[in-house]
């Protein structure tokens, strides 16, 4: 997992936000599949980071964008890509949870 306060691989003094996606009954197999898939596609590259949090007993695997404020157009673009990358792999998405306004 990356920490979000060192701002590796990004710039700027603003708080990183993330998009955080909840993947409940996913099995380790079709996340580690997911990953592999989402580390070779470069619509993840930095400055944006990836948290992925594996699938355990009793909690949903999740994945989390994590970007700053000036990269929000690179944070969508790489939703989109998810989104798309976790219908190939027959992924529902359970929740969404999209920084808003402070």
């Amino acid at each position: 997992m990356t920490d979000l306060s060192s701002g590796a691989g990004t710039s700027g003094d603003h708080a990183p936000l993330g998009i955080a996606f909840t993947l409940s009954g996913v099995d380790e197999l079709t996340f580690t599949r997911i990953l592999r898939d989402l580390m070779r596609d470069p619509a993840f590259r930095r400055p944006l980071q990836v948290q992925a949090q594996e699938p355990r007993p009793g909690a949903a695997a999740r994945l989390t964008l994590v970007f700053h404020p000036q990269d929000q157009a690179l944070a969508a673009a790489a939703t989109q890509r998810l989104k798309t990358l976790l219908l190939r792999h027959e992924v529902q998405v359970d929740d969404i949870i999209v920084p808003g306004p402070t």
